[in-house]
């Protein structure tokens, strides 16, 4: 398989398909940024669709349920004005036997113009990618535990609006670092946006053991790592992917990982509390700080509509031909 770089962006470094954070610039990144930056506002107003992606099919690829993040990728194509395709795939050919690159060359028979794809396995969106026609462009929805790069810098988002800037910020990462694409994402695109630091915290069970070599600084107590944090961010608690008994039970997790606003009072007072959802309340975090005012949870659903919309907007832009179109 080839180096993400080769396949993601165009000759000239611009976004092709988007697959993951890493390797990135801080250039393309803060591009996207700004990019979903211009497109809150227009969320904001009473006509909602800008007319970007006028004439454009998107196809929801999804090979692992996900009803939020379909969700905000199909009012994100919708806003844009494309035409929107959310394909069954329980029901579709690939459950009767078809192979998934006979499904693929199908949607491109129909001149279909984007897959999103969200896959149980690591690499599946980037092997689509060096698949289809160089028109196709594929946006990587999650995979395995691999990336979810648009979740990603919808908390880059959040991070920047609601803290001015992302560099120099501590910034933690609390619970199921193992099995999460979200945390390496994050950890790829915080490093790269300049954070001063970011920890990771939790059950050395549900630590990488290659944590140090993306960057991150683990703890294993939250009273050590929540300390004088600028932002925390809470993962959901992967039930289904836990095996092996990796946690005692969820009462023992919320006791030692779940953020409590005893707990949170050890960072910074302004710090801003995040979480992907959905959330597990009682068992991540406590309703109290999950509807307190330092959370920004809701802003983070509000603001992934337009990260989406950017990323679809530049991928798009850097197809073939995709300039003239647009």
């Amino acid at each position: 398989m080839s180096h993400p770089s080769q396949v993601q962006l165009t000759a000239d470094g611009r976004l092709k398909h988007f697959l993951t954070t890493e390797d990135l610039s801080r250039e393309l990144l803060t591009e996207i940024l700004d990019t979903a930056d211009s497109f809150i506002s227009t969320q904001e107003r009473s006509v909602k669709k800008v007319p970007l992606l006028r004439g454009k099919t998107v196809v929801n690829l999804f090979f692992e349920n996900s009803t939020r993040t379909r969700s905000t990728f199909e009012l994100a194509a919708k806003r844009l004005s494309a035409d929107i395709l959310n394909l069954d795939i329980a029901r579709s050919a690939t459950s009767k036997g078809e192979t998934l690159m006979d499904t693929l060359w199908n949607l491109e028979a129909m001149y279909s113009d984007m897959f999103v794809v969200r896959h149980a396995d690591s690499g599946a969106a980037h092997f689509i990618a060096e698949q289809v026609t160089p028109n196709v462009a594929i946006i990587n929805a999650g995979d395995g535990r691999h990336a979810h790069p648009t979740q990603a810098m919808l908390d880059m988002l959040t991070i920047r609006r609601h803290k001015q800037q992302i560099e120099g910020q501590i910034v933690a990462i609390v619970g199921d670092i193992l099995h999460s694409r979200v945390a390496r994402s994050q950890i790829h695109a915080l490093k790269t946006l300049g954070a001063a630091e970011v920890r990771v915290i939790g059950p050395a069970t549900l630590l990488p053991r290659d944590i140090d070599s993306l960057g991150a600084k683990a703890f294993y107590r939250m009273e050590d790592g929540l300390k004088d944090c600028d932002v925390v961010i809470m993962l959901r608690l992967q039930k289904e992917r836990m095996q092996n008994a990796l946690l005692p039970s969820e009462s023992e997790f919320f006791k030692l990982y779940g953020l409590t606003e005893q707990k949170l009072a050890l960072a910074k007072p302004d710090a801003i509390v995040m979480h992907p959802g959905p959330i597990n309340r009682g068992v991540e975090i406590e309703s109290a700080v999950a509807d307190g005012s330092q959370s920004v949870i809701l802003n983070q659903v509000s603001y992934g509509i337009a990260v989406r919309m950017a990323v679809m907007a530049m991928a798009m832009s850097g197809q073939q031909g995709g300039e003239d179109n647009l």
